[in-house]
């Protein structure tokens, strides 16, 4: 073989490792850290830059503070993309179609009334609590809260109360799995970030949730007891609201999707809402197969024959697409929706994830800049010397980022950046590093207020002022993100975490 054919069949790991041209002192490679955070900040909060924007431009001018190469800074920032986005980018779409399916297909309003006839009218706050625990597993928090205002609004007019008593605690436990448990975005992407087993934080995070639910239900009753201003605008729209054929005329109109030019819209017979049992199956299908692929692996030994089988039935990405094939034959050709229907569909699933994998993208060039230039290393060792536990530092620093930027994402992404290489360098068990990303995640649950986007949607859709937003929805979000972390920290200890 020729000089010039070897030299171009080296692969990327036999090149030698990026380093920073001159060694910074920890002191200064600190500062650099954080004036990169105090810049994003600004960008973000301030002049109103998209994240993505923020986190990319940030990340080359810490490289380039941090005396990385000129040569090798889009190496890196290439490296950090592929890196993060071969871990979530599966994950994140295949969790966006099933969600869309869902709603789509008239499951929510299924679940709904499922849980109501239960429960029955006089325990509606539970049966709407319930509800938003299952409909946020595979739908994102804003969408969720939508698909639920027509429901709320109706047992809010057929009741004669306030939208918030009912929407306050399904909300609260909403956003709570928004943020820690898969496929959403913002903790797949901490997981992809510090290498952590999913299928470990689905089963964990899920079994945190289920004590959230009952206590966002029991704080929100307490919260509600006294009155709170009904905005005018949302006062008309209640009006328009009362029985359950209104609710479901609704629910048609606002959720099925829009034909684009020359599409076909999807007929109303044809999005009659499917059994609740059949949605329920659906959301429960990759969870259950995560779990089992999960415990297989974690029980036998890798040299096992069966060991493959397992890791490849958990695989995440695979539980998902499996539950996607289900949806497709359950809510579209069971159902007699069109190829052309059930293709749009699938593609009006996609456009509103495209910033959020951006976002997760450019979260995971942060993260490969702080480990090449040294930030990382520096950031852990300075964390060690101060004796706390590193889950309680990743709740605390997730938890300021979130009341600073307000994205929940964001938030995430650049904690687990901070901290990859406290964990990489920490010994850790898997189980240890799917606690630690969850504890981060919780302190994005906490301080939602004006610069979160999911603060307007429930105040705008709830009708409430920002200050009973403030006194309300702020207050539980940190509440229920401090009660997460502590449930977490228990496992925490259990695992033996205290004693790395």
């Amino acid at each position: 073989m020729s000089p010039l054919i070897a030299s171009l069949t080296v692969s990327a790991a036999d090149a030698p490792p990026i380093k920073p041209a001159v060694e910074l002192g920890t002191p200064m490679l600190l500062t650099i850290a954080a004036l990169g955070v105090a810049v994003l900040l600004v960008m973000i909060i301030r002049f109103k830059v998209q994240a993505f924007v923020a986190l990319l431009t940030v990340s080359i001018g810490v490289a380039l503070a941090a005396q990385i190469p000129l040569k090798d800074v889009f190496t890196v920032v290439a490296t950090g993309v592929g890196n993060t986005m071969g871990k979530v980018a599966l994950l994140i779409s295949l969790g966006a179609i099933l969600g869309r399916m869902i709603e789509v297909s008239g499951g929510v309003q299924s679940l709904a009334d499922h849980f109501v006839a239960r429960f029955g009218r006089t325990r509606v706050g539970i049966a709407l609590t319930t509800v938003g625990f299952l409909v946020a597993i595979p739908v994102f928090f804003e969408v969720g809260v939508i698909v639920l205002v027509p429901i709320v609004y109706a047992f809010s007019k057929l009741l004669n109360l306030h939208p918030i008593k009912f929407g306050l605690p399904m909300a609260g436990i909403m956003l709570a799995i928004h943020v820690a448990v898969p496929p959403h975005p913002g903790i797949v992407a901490g997981a992809g970030v510090l290498g952590a087993d999913v299928g470990l934080i689905t089963m964990l995070s899920l079994a945190i949730c289920v004590p959230l639910g009952f206590l966002s239900y029991f704080v929100g009753a307490l919260m509600n007891r006294r009155e709170m201003e009904l905005l005018p605008s949302v006062k008309a729209q209640l009006e328009e609201y009362g029985s359950s054929e209104t609710v479901h005329e609704g629910h048609k109109r606002q959720h099925a999707p829009k034909p684009g030019p020359g599409a076909a819209a999807l007929n109303s017979a044809v999005m009659a809402p499917p059994s609740a049992g059949l949605i329920m199956a659906l959301i429960a299908a990759p969870i259950v197969q995560i779990m089992v692929g999960t415990v297989g692996t974690l029980m036998l030994p890798k040299t096992h024959e069966l060991y493959g089988l397992f890791a490849f039935i958990g695989t995440p990405a695979f539980a998902l697409l499996v539950a996607v094939i289900l949806a497709f034959f359950f809510l579209a050709v069971r159902r007699g929706w069109s190829l052309s229907e059930t293709g749009e569909i699938f593609e009006q699933s996609l456009p509103p994830i495209a910033s959020i994998l951006m976002i997760v993208a450019a979260g995971g060039v942060f993260g490969e800049v702080l480990k090449v230039s040294g930030i990382g290393a520096a950031l852990s060792a300075t964390l060690s010397g101060m004796g706390l536990p590193i889950i309680l530092l990743g709740f605390i620093i997730s938890l300021a980022l979130r009341a600073a930027q307000g994205s929940a994402t964001v938030a995430i992404v650049t904690t687990t950046g901070l901290l990859t290489a406290a964990v990489q360098n920490g010994n850790y068990s898997p189980a240890q590093i799917a606690l630690i990303v969850i504890a981060i995640g919780f302190g994005s649950l906490g301080l939602s207020h004006v610069t979160d986007a999911g603060f307007w949607v429930v105040v705008r859709y709830y009708g409430i002022t920002v200050a009973d937003g403030l006194k309300t929805w702020t207050v539980l979000t940190t509440i229920l993100g401090v009660a997460g972390f502590l449930l977490t920290f228990v496992a925490w200890i259990l695992v033996g975490g205290l004693a790395v």
